[in-house]
């Protein structure tokens, strides 16, 4: 694979609306060019009677039944609160409503 080189790190940094310097450019080209070595050596190890995977190990989803338990009751949870309204949190308006 050929080296990145200092314009398209260049045009790599103005796509993503980044200012560099010329010394950032220069290092930012061999930097990049490692990362880009690394991943084409990952690709050649890749065997074909190995299939893709998203993780290295497996996810199993763990579910549990839905079962109800106890809970505040509505005074309780509003107890704390600096400010309540028929039954609600009151907070400050943070929106303007228009007409």
């Amino acid at each position: 694979m050929a080296a990145i080189s200092r314009e398209e790190v260049a045009h790599l940094a103005r796509l993503s609306r980044l200012a560099v310097t010329e010394e950032e450019l220069d290092r930012f080209a061999g930097q990049l060019d490692v990362i880009l070595q690394s991943v084409a050596r990952v690709g050649e190890v890749a065997a074909d009677d190995i299939p893709p995977t998203s993780h290295s190990v497996p996810l199993t989803n763990v579910y549990r039944d839905d079962v109800p338990v106890p809970c505040l009751t509505q005074e309780e949870a509003l107890s704390g609160a600096p400010d309540a309204f028929e039954g609600r949190f009151r907070v400050p308006r943070i929106l303007d409503e228009e007409d």
